[in-house]
C-alpha cells in the first residue's frame, strides 16, 4: 500500500512514454500525490509532472537537474493544492456511505453497492472508504457485491472487445481500466452498476452475506473480498454458495444481458469497452 503512489506516478509516466529523467521523477511526484490525495490525488499529480517535464526535458544543458526538479516540484505543487480537495472529498463521499448504513435493509444495500461499486471504478479508494468507515457485517457484505459487481460486470460485458486478457485483468486487476472509456461513453457504466444495486439487497435480506471492512471494497481484486467473506462467515458450502452467486454469476449474467440489450439498442458500440492489457487480450 505504501507504494501505491510511486507505482502509479512510474506507470503513468512510462504509459505516456516519458523520457527517463521524468519517469524517474514521476515516482516521487506520485507518491506526493498519494500521500495527500490518495489513488486520484496519485494519478492527477502524476500526469500533470509528467506533461509539464516533457515540455523542459532537454531544454537546457542542465537537463540532468533542471528536469527532475521541475518533474517533482509540479508534483508537489499539484499535490499540495488539490490533494486536499480529494481528500475532502473522500470524506463527503465516506458520509453517504454511513448515512446509507443506517438505512433499511433493502435500502442500505442499494445505496451502499451503488456508491461503493462506483468508488471502486473511480481513481479514487473504495478499499480506504471501508476501513475509513470500518463496514461491518451485512453492509460490508452490501459493498463487496457492489464492487464485485463493477469487475466481474465489465470483464463478462467487455469480452467481445478484450477477450481473455482483459477478462481477467478486470475481473481480478481492477475495473479501473474502464475509466478513459467511461469518461468517453459514460454508457456503459449502467450494465455492471444495475446488476450491483439489483443484486445487494438480495445478499442483504434473503442470501445473507456479510464481510469486515478489509475486504468490503476489494470486490474481486485478487479474491480478497471473497476471502474476507469466508474469513467472516465460515467457509461452509452456504457461504460458498452465497459467494459464486452474489460475487460472481448474478453480475456476469446481469450485466451481459443488460450489456446485450445496450448494444443492441446502440446504446454501446463495439469498441467503447476496448482496453489496453499490454497485447494480452487475444
Amino acid at each position: 500500500m505504501g507504494l501505491m503512489g510511486p507505482a502509479i506516478g512510474g506507470a503513468i509516466a512510462y504509459g505516456l512514454s516519458a523520457p527517463p529523467l521524468v519517469l524517474f521523477s514521476s515516482i516521487i511526484a506520485g507518491a506526493a500525490g498519494a500521500s495527500l490525495g490518495g489513488p486520484a490525488g496519485a494519478y492527477i499529480a502524476s500526469v500533470l509532472a509528467v506533461e509539464i517535464g516533457k515540455v523542459v526535458s532537454k531544454s537546457t544543458k542542465l537537463d540532468i537537474i533542471v528536469t527532475p526538479f521541475v518533474t517533482i516540484l509540479t508534483g508537489y505543487v499539484v499535490a499540495y493544492f488539490i490533494g486536499p480537495v480529494i481528500a475532502d472529498f473522500m470524506v463527503v463521499f465516506g458520509s453517504w456511505i454511513e448515512w446509507a448504513t443506517e438505512q433499511r435493509p433493502i435500502t442500505m444495500g442499494i445505496i451502499v453497492a451503488a456508491l461503493m461499486g462506483l468508488a471502486l471504478t473511480a481513481p479514487i479508494s473504495s478499499a480506504a472508504i471501508a476501513i475509513m468507515l470500518g463496514l461491518e457485517g451485512i453492509a460490508a457484505g452490501a459493498a463487496t457485491i457492489g464492487c464485485s459487481a463493477q469487475m466481474i460486470g465489465f470483464a463478462v460485458s467487455s469480452f467481445r472487445e478484450n477477450k481473455w486478457g482483459g477478462l481477467f485483468a478486470q475481473g481480478i486487476g481492477t475495473s479501473m481500466l474502464q475509466v478513459p472509456n467511461i469518461v468517453r461513453h459514460p454508457l456503459i457504466l449502467i450494465p455492471p452498476t444495475v446488476a450491483g444495486i439489483v443484486l445487494a439487497p438480495i445478499g442483504t435480506t434473503l442470501l445473507i452475506l456479510e464481510n469486515n471492512a478489509a475486504g468490503a471494497g476489494m470486490g474481486t481484486s485478487g479474491f480478497v473480498g471473497q476471502i474476507m467473506t469466508i474469513t467472516t462467515m465460515g467457509a461452509s458450502a452456504d457461504v460458498l454458495v452465497k459467494i459464486v452467486l452474489l460475487h460472481i454469476v448474478g453480475p456476469a449474467l446481469l450485466s451481459l444481458i443488460l450489456s446485450e440489450y445496450m448494444r443492441k439498442k446502440g446504446w454501446i458500440k463495439f469498441g467503447q469497452m476496448t482496453i489496453d492489457t499490454g497485447g494480452n487480450n487475444k
